[in-house]
């Protein structure tokens, strides 16, 4: 019962913190993202980097830890349990709030007990035991968030206005899905089910990016945000949204991209045993093994749906999910006993190619070329303007 209470209490902090969609996010507004969320952990390690913080636990008292000083945080049950490194006692609490004195605060998270990965954040932490694991809530102001999402999925190093291009993407995707999991007390998680987000970032030209593309989002037809789709390479051609997900949208054709062509990731091989590459295909309903070898073989020139031996077919998408394959847009040839996989393009397909862009911004083209080139019929207009949200 009191977990539930918890549950909808923090869901009313939620939906009182967040804005109203079609206003924007106001700047005293703090966006509430789920930390660590793909490490499932049971203890953490907090420290101070700068400024200092107040520890509320609740309902066991409070502590200030400054600049340097630190606290562990395991998971018991339903209950926290904390030491802190200035303090020879546990403490036991059913939550633990930490808050930056002076708002220029920052501090760092490291799961485990091995402390082997570390992310700095800013603002402030919520730590209670719920949903089978220590649940860490951070919050942050929505520049902060979109800069640390553009340098995870981005990475560092690119053309301003490919940079750009990426904050108007996450920030799309922050508005489009803001209360995705507005049930479990935040709006979104730091892994790839949302978006990646590894902490704060200092590179100034991501930041310059992020401030010069304030408010910025992506619309379709509908005057929505729209599912900003993108991956690290295409190929040379970008997947429609109905060879990959149900539902077709006007926004995610294909579109043929000479700009990744010499990039990285535009080529891939794979070798697999043709036994092991038959024995694949009977698991996945092929009624018998091929008389004759050469049916194995399959060109994909352009962008297909489907796999064919004889009579049999297989989407692409399903193979490459089912084997790991680094594209679903790959040709098959048997040489003797082995079946060599001829790929192009690294991730799903669908929408931006990152690749492409960071070609295309080199090369000269604002980000709203960009953005325009790859998605159909869009506009990148303010999010006061933009109708009410979907999810």
């Amino acid at each position: 019962m009191k977990l539930l209470f918890y549950k909808y209490y923090l869901l009313a902090i939620v939906l009182t913190c967040l804005p109203a969609f079609c206003d924007g996010m106001p700047p005293e507004a703090r966006l509430k993202v789920r930390l660590l969320s793909g490490f499932n952990t049971d203890s953490v390690s907090f420290s101070v980097v700068k400024g200092a913080y107040g520890m509320n636990c609740f309902p066991s008292g409070s502590a200030l830890l400054e600049k340097g000083q630190s606290a562990v945080l395991f998971r018991s049950g339903e209950k926290l349990v904390i030491k802190t490194g200035n303090n020879p006692f546990w403490i036991v609490s059913d939550s633990v709030m930490l808050e930056g004195r002076d708002g220029n605060d920052s501090f760092t998270l490291s799961p485990g007990e091995q402390g082997q990965l570390t992310r700095q954040y800013s603002g402030e932490l919520l730590c209670k035991a719920d949903l089978g694991t220590l649940l860490l809530i951070g919050s942050c102001d929505e520049d902060t968030y979109i800069a640390g999402v553009v340098k995870a999925e981005g990475g560092s190093g690119r053309h301003r206005e490919y940079f750009k291009v990426q904050a108007v993407i996450a920030r799309t995707y922050m508005y489009r899905h803001l209360y995705r999991h507005a049930p479990d007390g935040f709006s979104l998680c730091d892994d790839v089910h949302c978006q990646a987000f590894n902490g704060i970032t200092d590179d100034s030209l991501i930041i310059r990016a992020v401030d010069e593309t304030r408010n910025l989002v992506i619309t379709g037809p509908d005057s929505q945000p729209i599912i900003s789709a993108f991956h690290s390479n295409c190929g040379g051609e970008t997947l429609p949204s109905e060879h990959l997900w149900l539902t077709a949208q006007p926004y995610l054709k294909k579109v043929r991209d000479p700009y990744c062509a010499a990039s990285p990731n535009s080529e891939w091989r794979k070798s697999i045993p043709a036994k092991e590459w038959i024995e694949y295909l009977g698991r996945s309903g092929m009624p018998a093994r091929p008389a004759d070898p050469a049916v194995l073989n399959f060109n994909q020139p352009v962008r297909m749906i489907s796999y064919r031996a004889g009579n049999f077919s297989l989407p692409f998408v399903q193979i490459r999910s089912d084997l790991g394959l680094r594209s679903s847009f790959f040709s098959v040839r048997l040489e003797g006993d082995t079946v060599i996989l001829s790929g192009r393009g690294y991730g799903h397909g669908a929408g931006l190619c990152q690749e492409g862009a960071m070609v295309m911004a080199s090369r000269g083209f604002d980000f709203r070329k960009i953005i325009a080139f790859y998605y159909s019929g869009v506009s990148v207009t303010e999010i006061r303007t933009v109708s009410a949200g979907t999810e």
